[in-house]
């Protein structure tokens, strides 16, 4: 889908002879300190691997409107509707971004000022639901989000709270509960969407248990909308009242969140970000936002989308040749749930044993029991050019960690000599700190 640009955006100002403040050099001898905690944050993530499913490496774009003096800009309210003024280059950016994600993912709407996924959730409930209200949401224990009801959460304290499960067996969401359930609490809002959820939700039979019961729909995709923005994932859009997203993940954007919706709530919406929960929106997140959804729009992204999936089903197999146990058997997306209880350690301590050796992830609820398994993920790996062969190694590797039958040295050295092979952010390369992102977008097949 290529990037089409709206009607009436001004004209860049020339820039000739201009010195952007993006000189990591200023950094360096303005605050040595902060300087070598970033480029200590760079070598760690050069020298280990970043199988942590919520994370990514973003493009020298992304990087660079990220530190672009639109940081410096107040900004509150909507394009021609600020309550500031010098918003015009602001409006322009914000123009672009909701544009190019309402084309990317085929939405009437789209809010992109929510600073993170869960002030994105945060306001589709404003705008939804009163204090009070029944919401039924996947249970913690079975991969819900802290917005799905955790009693720590905003959610859990206004919210009552409904939780779903999955079939014991098979580790697949159970519809036939949701539906039980449903009839049962009356919700005012149903949500859909995990953490830790490894296939696809139906969204169509969340849709229709919705209309049973006079539900509101709300998918919360923080965690496929990269895979949908590539056509590797179902979209909830057709299907759900409004669509909750991070734009990091799969997505590999800047870090923060977005909201989709029908033009019958798009005001709801927006009120419910600014005003009612936001403040001030971050002008250059939104510009690094429009360049990834641009990004996203390019064929190569698709292909970058397919082989993040492709990598998660080679590396969930190669871990239960390992003998990890993964849960519903495999996965359709970038995320992978296993247990290492039968390689003799909980998930704590496996994710200890691997973070030892530079493989870099979490511990997640299992959907069984209350042990702890790892969660992980393929974005961030596929990013840097990893290809089939190298999920096989990395089982490998995770089965010599956790089982410790290999010396950790030499499993470390192994591990840094992959990452090294393929560096997120190439030396020499504009971007960063003396360096740019490797794209890892060609078709992996």
């Amino acid at each position: 889908m290529p990037v089409t640009t709206p009607a009436a955006q001004p004209s860049p100002p020339s820039t000739a002879g201009a010195v952007l403040p993006q000189d990591f050099d200023a950094l360096l001898r303005e605050d040595p300190e902060i300087a070598d905690v970033l480029l200590a944050e760079l070598e760690r993530q050069s020298s280990s691997l970043q199988l942590i499913a919520a994370e990514n490496f973003t493009s020298p774009a992304v990087l660079a409107a990220l530190g672009s003096p639109l940081a410096n800009k107040y900004a509150e309210g909507y394009p021609d509707a600020r309550y500031h003024g010098g918003c015009e280059n602001a409006d322009a950016a914000e123009r672009l971004a909701r544009h190019r994600a309402t084309a990317l993912f085929g939405a009437d709407h789209a809010n992109v000022q929510p600073h993170s996924g869960s002030s994105a959730v945060l306001a589709a409930y404003a705008a939804l639901l009163r204090p009070g209200d029944t919401v039924l949401a996947m249970g913690l224990p079975y991969g819900g989000h802290l917005t799905h009801g955790s009693p720590a959460n905003f959610s859990g304290r206004w919210f009552e709270f409904v939780g779903y499960g999955v079939d014991p067996e098979s580790g697949l969401i159970d519809y036939a509960q949701v539906r039980a359930l449903a009839h049962a609490h009356r919700p005012k809002a149903i949500v859909s969407g995990s953490i830790a959820y490894p296939r696809h939700p139906d969204y169509a039979l969340f849709r229709d248990i919705a209309d049973e019961v006079g539900a509101y729909l709300i998918a919360d995709a923080a965690h496929p909308m990269g895979l949908i923005a590539g056509g590797a994932a179902p979209s909830p859009v057709p299907y759900a009242d409004v669509v909750c997203a991070t734009t990091h993940k799969v997505l590999r954007g800047p870090r923060g969140g977005m909201i989709l919706c029908g033009a019958e709530l798009a005001e709801r919406i927006d009120r419910a970000v600014f005003p009612f929960t936001q403040g001030g929106a971050q002008m250059h997140t939104i510009a690094a936002k429009a360049v990834a959804f641009g990004e996203a729009s390019a064929p190569a992204f698709a292909a970058y989308a397919r082989g993040v999936v492709e990598h998660a089903r080679a590396l969930a197999a190669g871990l239960e040749a390992e003998g990890f146990e993964i849960t519903t058997g495999g996965t359709d997306t970038h995320l992978i749930v296993a247990d290492p209880a039968p390689l003799g350690v909980d998930g704590r301590a496996a994710r200890d044993r691997l973070a030892a050796v530079g493989l870099v992830l979490d511990v997640c609820a299992l959907p069984y029991g209350d042990a702890r398994g790892i969660r992980l993920g393929t974005a961030a790996v596929t990013t840097q050019g990893l290809d089939d062969a190298d999920m096989v190694r990395l089982a490998a590797l995770f089965g010599a960690a956790v089982r410790g039958d290999a010396e950790a040295g030499r499993t470390r050295a192994e591990v840094r000599e992959l990452a090294r092979a393929h560096p997120p952010y190439p030396p020499g390369a504009p971007g960063a700190p003396g360096a740019g992102p490797g794209r890892g977008t060609a078709d992996p097949s």
